[in-house]
């Protein structure tokens, strides 16, 4: 365990060099979340004038589901679009090549018709893991947890594929499963580092600006404002530092999967190396 955490500290520390080169990659996730937020909005100000929305009425219950699936699908697929456009700009640098903002929006728009293959593909797998939780109590519940950690597993290189390949949706799956099993196999020890390194700072994060909050003078209001309004954006800060850590974590993985170690000068090889084991024949 203590090993594995040691890895991937070197691969965050890594992964972090690459991006205090290229600030410009962590707008990628602050648009990404400005784009979620207007969808989720404009999915719920229309129910704001529906009045008398009786669900127990066959037909009310089917516009229910047809919400979620598209508000399901949108969300997917802004997810998506944003990262392949993170990874496509993160794969240029990793190479070598100069690349901004508008090269990785670019490359994304490119890739839109297998993007939105994509979403579609992972809002379907989504939903259904949501009925399977919600129809079947709790052997539903671990039966989706098991599910969806396969699915994450084996859709972990999906997006580097999209952004580096002209591939359909279901090629890049097949591909990112085929990557994975030929490097990492079935022990994947660097992204659960950096998803633990993380849940640590943002506990961190949490318990900081609860503790400040409780030893803060009372009859403060602006104070208890303040630290509250700091606290939120350090978490953001730190959602948006872990979400493009994520993303050049990934096009790194693809780049030493189908190119090997020297094809990536921004990590370290060894770091890379010991972010996952292959399996033992």
């Amino acid at each position: 365990m203590f090993e594995r955490l040691v890895r991937s500290w070197s691969l965050i520390k890594g992964s972090a060099a690459v991006v205090r080169d290229n600030k410009s990659l962590l707008l990628f996730p602050v648009v990404s979340g400005i784009a979620t937020i207007v969808i989720v909005v404009s999915f719920l100000l229309p129910l704001l004038g529906v009045e008398d929305f009786d669900v127990s009425s066959f037909e009310d219950e089917t516009l229910v589901y047809v919400w979620f699936a598209l508000l399901y699908f949108a969300l997917y697929f802004v997810s998506i679009f944003f990262n392949t456009a993170l990874v496509s700009v993160a794969l240029l640098r990793l190479s070598g090549s100069p690349a901004t903002l508008g090269d990785g929006f670019a490359r994304a728009a490119g890739r839109l018709p297998a993007i939105l293959g994509y979403a579609l593909l992972a809002a379907s797998v989504g939903i259904l893991l949501r009925v399977i939780e919600g129809r079947v109590g709790w052997i539903g519940r671990i039966t989706a947890g098991i599910i969806g950690v396969t699915w994450t597993v084996a859709t972990f290189l999906a997006v580097p594929c999209l952004a580096a390949r002209d591939i359909g949706p279901l090629e890049a799956l097949s591909e990112s499963a085929t990557l994975l099993k030929r490097t990492w196999g079935e022990n994947i020890a660097g992204n659960v580092g950096i998803s633990f390194v993380f849940s640590l700072g943002y506990f961190a994060i949490i318990f900081g600006t609860i503790a400040l909050m409780v030893a803060a003078p009372a009859g403060q209001p602006a104070l208890l404002a303040s630290i509250f309004i700091a606290g939120v954006a350090v978490f953001l800060a730190t959602v948006v530092l872990h979400s493009t850590l994520q993303g050049v974590y990934a096009a790194a993985v693809y780049c030493y999967a189908t190119l090997g170690e020297a094809a990536v000068p921004g990590l370290s090889a060894e770091a890379l190396s010991g972010a996952f084991r292959t399996r033992n024949r």
